[in-house]
């Protein structure tokens, strides 16, 4: 029997909403073991006089607990 666990996490890019996520991931990935999936919930660029100056991205991450 498989059993799963999901986590939320928030990350942020000064790049891309694309470099949201990878970056997301790869820290999560520094935590969590056995990632298989992620779904993201919401994307948000930040804007200052006009322009955008950051991207931010909330996914919920899936993962396989061992033993």
């Amino acid at each position: 029997m498989t059993v799963a666990k999901v986590t939320e996490i928030s990350a942020t890019s000064d790049k891309s909403l694309d470099d949201a996520i990878r970056q997301g991931i790869m820290r999560a990935s520094k935590t969590l073991k056995n990632i298989t999936g992620a779904w993201i919930a919401d994307q948000e660029v930040m804007v200052d006089k006009g322009k955008i100056t950051g991207y931010r991205v909330r996914m919920r991450v899936t993962f396989v607990l061992e033993g």
